[in-house]
């Protein structure tokens, strides 16, 4: 298999369950599948706040689409913005309880429907092989250095 096939079947597969994950989560939750996963990285974040070019970088944002993205969840009530004490120029985006109660109440429909997506895709005569390579492959991946979510800068909300 060369290089521009195998990348066009991740991206197939990548497409079909980001679809499927995002009509879920806006139809169930009334979250953007971009929301969920900002979310999620702010409840692991020490202190519970992260500078939005982490967030940025953890979502896959720009960091103009990152500040919208942290709107919305500030509009929704999901978390608030925190100056950084060290320098007043940075800002830091902090998940409230409403965003965890959020996000641990969605986790079980983007749980359920990322398995039924890659089940599906898994019977999918063009993309089986490599979903049983990506699920081969997921634990060795999972123990690699630098797997694990870490977060960059501590932080304490003044909330």
């Amino acid at each position: 298999m060369d290089d521009e096939l195998l990348w066009g079947g991740v991206i197939a597969l990548h497409a079909r369950v980001e679809q499927r994950l995002s009509v879920a989560l806006q139809r169930q939750h009334g979250l953007g599948l971009s929301e969920y996963r900002a979310l999620g990285h702010l409840a692991l974040a020490t202190a519970s706040g992260l500078r939005m070019q982490d967030l940025a970088a953890k979502v896959g944002l720009n960091q103009s689409s990152t500040t919208r993205l942290a709107g919305r969840l500030i509009t929704a009530g999901f978390a608030f913005r925190d100056l950084c004490p060290d320098d007043k120029r940075g800002v830091y985006t902090v998940i409230t309880d409403a965003g965890r109660a959020r996000h641990a109440e969605a986790r079980g429909t983007y749980e359920e429907t990322l398995a039924a997506a890659l089940a599906d895709a898994a019977s999918d005569p063009e993309l089986g092989l490599l979903v049983r390579t990506l699920r081969t492959s997921a634990p060795r991946l999972a123990r690699s250095p630098g797997a694990e979510d870490q977060d960059a800068v501590p932080h304490t909300a003044a909330s």
